[in-house]
């Protein structure tokens, strides 16, 4: 589990979420329903009635996002605070329902290409974290009846401590377990400093974590706790995990540490590679392209973690020639 304060509270960590894109038993890690009713996807149901109105309000928050790629996962606020010390945790009681939002390969197509096509992008700043903020937006109002916050992962306090810890909360929830130093039995990085990064069971790294969303005065006391699915299990693939995250995070090997069901496309590859500064040259291209035809097509590399592969379904929707 995480430290109370890990390496994600410190250094370059948008960066490494931006990169994570960046950046647990086998059903235990996919987003389950808290009213008990089969999720988006091939994930199975999990067994459990929530109230009616917690119920719905998910049902509505899964309506709204994840058609545009994003993938939703519940947690209890008290699950991510009795891991932190006070002046990181959340300021509203344990039971209250939160959610984790991750972005998965398909926001590329599904969301980030259609918000440059429109005509929400004046001015032209940073277009993801536009684009999840646009989406997000269109959530808040939604659910008029419902108080809603969001944190975004890049979200600071004024003394530039983060808002959330955005790999903490996506641990919590279950939705990726979160490969720290410590996870390491006799590390072989010295003095090092060494950052963690979250595997998720389906797309490995090729993900990101775009925030939280809290939903004050709705308690769900009795939601299940799932714990993420340890991906990595082995010394050695942690070992090799790590240090490709931190050392060779451009060569984009440590996003396969498992076998993902879906890969960032080429385009995506390229966006995500080029230097911020350089990339509205490279949106101009983009704005004016369709998203490329999607063709059902299994993506597997089994040269990463012995092979080891997380739960899948049979057919990932993968843009052509990637």
């Amino acid at each position: 589990m995480p430290t109370p304060l890990s390496c994600e509270a410190v250094g370059p960590a948008r960066l490494r979420n931006e990169l994570h894109i960046p950046t647990e038993s086998a059903p235990a890690a996919a987003p389950r329903g808290i009213c008990g009713q089969k999720c988006a996807g091939s994930w199975e149901p999990n067994a459990y009635t929530m109230e009616p109105r917690a119920a719905e309000l998910e049902r509505r928050i899964r309506a709204t996002l994840e058609p545009f790629g994003f993938e939703v996962h519940p947690f209890q606020v008290g699950w991510y605070n009795a891991l932190l010390p006070p002046a990181f945790q959340l300021p509203l009681p344990g039971p209250t329902l939160a959610f984790v939002v991750l972005s998965t390969p398909a926001m590329f197509d599904q969301a980030l290409k259609p918000f440059l096509q429109s005509a929400h992008l004046q001015p032209l700043k940073d277009p993801v974290d536009q684009c999840v903020a646009y989406h997000f937006t269109n959530l808040q109002e939604s659910l008029p009846e419902q108080k809603v916050d969001i944190i975004t992962d890049y979200d600071m306090h004024p003394n530039r401590r983060p808002k959330i810890l955005a790999q903490t909360a996506a641990h919590v929830a279950g939705a990726a377990y979160y490969y720290q130093r410590q996870d390491v039995e006799s590390d072989p990085w010295g003095d090092k400093k060494i950052a963690g990064v979250c595997i998720h069971p389906r797309y490995g790294g090729w993900f990101a974590i775009r925030g939280v969303v809290l939903l004050p005065g709705l308690e769900v006391p009795n939601l299940p706790r799932l714990s993420p699915l340890d991906c990595v299990p082995s010394r050695e693939g942690r070992i090799a995990l790590l240090e490709n995250f931190n050392f060779h995070w451009r060569d984009w090997a440590y996003r396969d540490a498992v076998v993902p069901v879906e890969r960032y496309s080429e385009e995506q590859k390229a966006y995500f590679s080029t230097p911020p500064a350089q990339r509205l040259c490279l949106l101009e291209l983009l704005k004016d392209r369709p998203p490329g035809p999607l063709l059902p097509r299994e993506t597997l590399d089994s040269s990463w973690g012995g092979g080891r592969a997380a739960p899948r379904r049979v057919f990932a929707t993968v843009p052509q020639g990637t």
